[in-house]
């Protein structure tokens, strides 16, 4: 009862057992990838959710059509939907999934919890009864999940408006307004204990996977195992997990959520009552398939395995692909069509998982250390090319070279932390910046020696021997550089900042990318756009990166050229991403003060608050509730 990547991952193993499968779609997603994989296929519904992949009344009508005896919900939409799970055992389908109580049980976060406390697992003081805590304080909806209706409060304002927003975003969201309090855990691990129950009473915990990097409270990088835990820590979160999933007699996969401090105690977040999006780093460690150990659960036969025979054999890493600008808040939502996309595939070790209306997609690498798999995800993000919406690989591959990531010193707040001022992409060191320079040159002359040759010859016959050494100006970050360059076949010797680099490669400026030699080291760049007047977009260690090539006389010619002046942003207020106004606080002749809240967009179920740059006077509202806006759209002006 889903789509994209999860569907083709169910469809996988269901292919391997030997079981037919059929496809739910939307009438957009026809022609997509999970359709083609099934033995049958049939359209529930248009392009909104709540009218095809969460419309109950027609996925139980292609369940009659179709006969199915079984549904796996994947993970989102109906995957922890206890009405769904009651509808289906009524007409004697088989849910791959646990029973509908612990569905209902852990689904809320304060009755999961009070679960919890019973079963003598570590809980976070606060959440039940009057909170005697102090601040911080972590505000949550009791449905909630993926980080939405979430908001941390530092005193009694932020508390009051922290309410008013996470109320907001779990009735829109999850149909439940009701929200919990506890006390924040500071500078805190997220690391999640993968479970294993079956209907005969036995369990098992499969080892741990880290999810601390996150913004809005919403994972970015996971890897399995974690660098923090040591094997009794390990061992009494795998057994608190099992405890949790016994008292609720839970049967099928699901994961056990846990905060882990500095000393390593430990307390439980919430258990997920379904397959997670980041499911694939603990088959890669243990060699376990969990969909196929769902599917075996839920036809009711026990598990195989003991406890000690569990293993962690290698490291993985997953890295989620979000349709977002890294540089605002460090990911607010894109829109946009793809107009080039091309997958790593040919590097080894790697899954890849898309969803083709809905990013994120997520890029796994696996090693056999660490090391490896973080270098196998850094060639992954360099080799993986998207066009048409702005992504976020630039924080990704940043993320994973920082040399804190590298040493395993991460918490919850490692990114604000370590980019306290916002993302800005990567900083070039000198050495970097000549590399990128030298390239941009390289280039540049490659491009202008194509455009003088056809079929391989040149194409004016009078045109004098091919020149073999170029005086350029490269302008990069509002800098202007000298560069010289000299070629000898496929290969150049640039001159630039007092240094030389050897850059060589094939050049080949049809292909999206370009591997290179740069001084001897493999790099590969991508070249997103370049034309006649001199700019090049190149994607260089991640980050995109405008330069602008011009020869010695073109470059003394621009001075004369006048500059646009920039805009006053200070006195009007656009949209900094595309989404919905949920409501707008003001209108015109309205005195706003520096700070004050204007308007509320709310964008992937997240609602984000617009203030005023200044104190003024409003001078003009363009937007109203209800109405969707885009990127850059004019909301408000003041005078």
């Amino acid at each position: 009862a889903n789509r994209g990547e999860i569907a083709c991952r169910v469809m996988k193993t269901c292919r391997k057992m030997g079981i037919k499968t059929v496809a739910v779609h939307s009438d957009v997603d026809a022609n997509a990838v999970h359709v083609k994989m099934a033995d049958e296929a049939v359209c529930v519904g248009p392009a909104p959710t709540n009218r095809s992949y969460l419309n109950m009344d027609a996925i139980m009508d292609a369940i009659r059509i179709t006969g199915a005896q079984a549904v796996h919900p994947g993970y989102g939409f109906l995957s922890e939907n206890k009405e769904f799970a009651k509808r289906l055992a009524a007409e004697d389908v088989v849910f791959v999934g646990p029973d509908t109580h612990a569905i209902h049980a852990m689904g809320d976060k304060i009755e999961s919890k009070l679960l919890a406390k019973a079963a003598k697992v570590n809980v976070i003081p606060g959440f039940d009864g009057v909170v005697e805590v102090s601040y911080p304080v972590m505000i949550k909806a009791s449905a909630g999940g993926g980080g939405k209706g979430m908001r941390i409060a530092w005193n009694d304002d932020e508390t009051r408006e922290g309410f008013r927003l996470s109320s907001q975003e779990a009735a829109s969201s999850f149909g439940d307004d009701r929200l919990l309090i506890e006390k924040f855990v500071d500078n805190p691990r997220h690391i999640e204990i993968q479970v294993l129950a079956d209907k005969h009473g036995n369990a098992l915990w499969l080892n741990e996977r880290e999810c601390s990097i996150q913004r809005r409270n919403q994972k970015v990088v996971e890897e399995a195992p974690s660098t923090f835990l040591d094997p009794d820590t390990r061992r009494a979160m795998g057994e608190q997990a099992v405890q949790l999933a016994k008292a609720v007699k839970y049967s099928s996969a699901g994961t056990v959520e846990f905060l882990v401090d500095s000393k390593k105690n430990f307390y439980f977040l919430e258990m997920n009552t379904r397959l997670q999006v980041e499911h694939p780093i603990t088959e890669c460690i243990t060699g376990l398939d969990l969909v196929q150990q769902m599917i075996r659960i839920a036809k009711g036969f026990p598990l195989v395995h003991r406890q000690e025979d569990i293993p962690i054999n290698g490291w993985a890493i997953e890295s989620r692909v979000y349709a977002e600008d890294p540089y605002k808040s460090f990911g607010l939502p894109s829109i946009g069509r793809l107009s080039q996309y091309q997958e790593p595939i040919s590097l080894p070790n790697f899954s890849f998982c898309c969803h083709r209306y809905f990013f994120p997609s997520d890029l796994v690498t696996y090693g056999a250390t660490r090391a490896e798999a973080l270098q196998k995800m850094e060639d992954a993000l360099d080799h993986y090319v998207i066009r048409g919406v702005t992504h976020n690989i630039p924080l990704l591959r940043e993320i994973i070279t920082n040399p804190r990531f590298i040493s395993g010193d991460i918490t919850t707040n490692f990114l604000p932390e370590e980019y306290p001022e916002g993302f800005t992409g990567h900083r070039l060191t000198p050495e970097g910046r000549r590399e990128l320079l030298a390239t941009a040159a390289a280039l540049y002359i490659s491009a202008q020696l194509r455009s003088q040759r056809f079929m391989g010859n040149l194409r004016v016959s009078t045109t004098s021997q091919e020149q073999s050494q170029w005086e350029l100006q490269v302008e990069l970050e509002k800098k202007s550089h000298l560069v010289s360059l000299s070629r000898s076949g496929s290969s150049f010797t640039v001159e630039v900042d007092g240094g030389s680099v050897e850059v060589s490669g094939e050049w080949n400026l049809a292909s999206a990318l370009l591997p290179l030699s740069i001084n001897g080291n493999p790099r590969v760049l991508q070249c997103l756009s370049r034309d006649a007047t001199g700019q090049i977009t190149l994607q260089y260690l991640g980050t995109q990166f405008k330069l602008r090539v011009l020869s010695r006389l073109a470059a003394k010619l621009t001075g004369h050229m006048p500059e646009k002046v920039p805009e006053d942003t200070s006195s009007i207020l656009r949209s900094p991403m595309p989404g919905s106004v949920v409501a707008v606080s003001v209108k015109p002749g309205d005195m706003v003060a520096e700070g004050q809240e204007i308007c509320v967009i709310e964008a992937m179920k997240m609602q984000n608050s617009l203030i005023a740059a200044r104190a003024a006077k409003v001078k003009s509202v363009h937007c109203k509730a209800g109405e969707t806006v885009g990127e850059g759209d004019l909301l408000v002006e003041l005078e």
